[in-house]
């Protein structure tokens, strides 16, 4: 499959999404974490993707470390726009321009680089005007801190606000089968704006891999256990949909993840986040690259998971209020 552009880069159309990697979806010893990470490099994966409010900055720092002289393999980018409390949990939102450059250098600290890859706003700020905030952005570009900029969960109103304001290269939302709003606007304008759409949980969180069949199977620690999709009546209605994505892809000899990937990498330009603790995951999950599905398919899937059809909030009720609404 061809190398898909953000900005003036270019990388493989599945990235690494390290959100897992420090303990978000249940234990993960820091070396097991490490391996992964270099288990993606090696298979070719460029894109790294992690955020100042993981973990408290602890996730950056461990993407750092295993970046420690391997940098030149890796195209990384990260997130600002969290206020985190003593604890490190994100509790609020400040794309202020002094906030911005506050972040960003100490991003670079955490990741021991002298440059991010691409820098996206995690969440819209209502409180900043987003020109404002582009306008920061540009100025760490001409200063070599920043090459690519970028927004995440930002509604079509504010995407074109910021895109008139500077050279947006990308837009990070979550896209799936599961969860296909995005497909009604977000899809249509990126490509319009030539903005790569940078879609993460391509497998809703683990659920169209068929990893979760049940909430036993979920560590006391995931925090997937406080979230809408994975609620024992939500959950049951959800693994129905998981039930036929399993059936097609055996009939085409591939895993359920396999064939959901597969599925948002149709998209022209898009890109792919894998999130995953283990190595041999992505391994598998890299494997929907090699096969491109056919229009049957494809109308098989659309028939299935129709718009909606997922049940459950796609973020807790606490985190809702932050997703940009335009």
């Amino acid at each position: 499959m061809e190398r898909r552009p953000i900005g003036g880069l270019s990388v493989w159309p599945i990235g690494l999404g390290c959100y897992p990697l420090t303990g978000g979806y249940g234990p993960v010893e820091p070396a097991e974490a490490i391996r992964t990470i270099h288990a993606a490099l090696d298979s070719g994966v460029e894109l790294l993707d992690t955020s100042d409010a993981y973990a408290g900055g602890a996730n950056e720092a461990l993407v750092g470390r295993a970046l420690a002289g391997r940098r030149y393999q890796a195209v990384l980018a990260t997130k600002f726009g969290w206020v985190v409390d003593a604890q490190g949990l994100p509790v609020g939102l400040d794309s202020s321009p002094a906030r911005v450059r506050a972040a960003c250098e100490a991003s670079l600290r955490r990741l021991r680089i002298d440059t991010i890859d691409v820098y996206f706003q995690h969440r819209v700020d209502p409180s900043t005007p987003i020109e404002d905030t582009v306008d920061e952005l540009g100025r760490l570009v001409s200063e070599g801190k920043v090459r690519e900029f970028g927004l995440s969960e930002a509604a079509e109103t504010t995407l074109r606000r910021a895109r008139r304001a500077g050279p947006l290269a990308a837009l990070q939302t979550e896209y799936s089968l599961w969860f296909r709003d995005p497909e009604t606007s977000l899809l249509p304008v990126c490509e319009e704006l030539g903005v790569t759409f940078v879609a993460y949980s391509p497998l809703g969180r683990g659920l169209l891999a068929g990893s979760v069949t049940d909430r036993a199977d979920l560590d006391p620690a995931d925090d997937r256990r406080n979230h809408p999709r994975f609620e024992p009546a939500h959950l049951e209605r959800n693994l129905e949909l998981v039930s036929g994505l399993t059936s097609i892809a055996q009939g085409l000899g591939l895993t359920a993840a396999q064939l959901a990937l597969a599925w948002v990498l149709v998209r022209p330009g898009a890109v792919a986040l894998v999130g995953t603790r283990r190595a041999h995951h992505l391994a598998e999950d890299l494997r929907s690259l090699e096969r491109p599905l056919g229009a049957q398919t494809l109308a098989q899937l659309d028939e299935r998971f129709r718009p909606g059809s997922g049940s459950g909030a796609r973020h807790p009720a606490s985190h809702l209020p932050t997703i940009d609404r335009g």
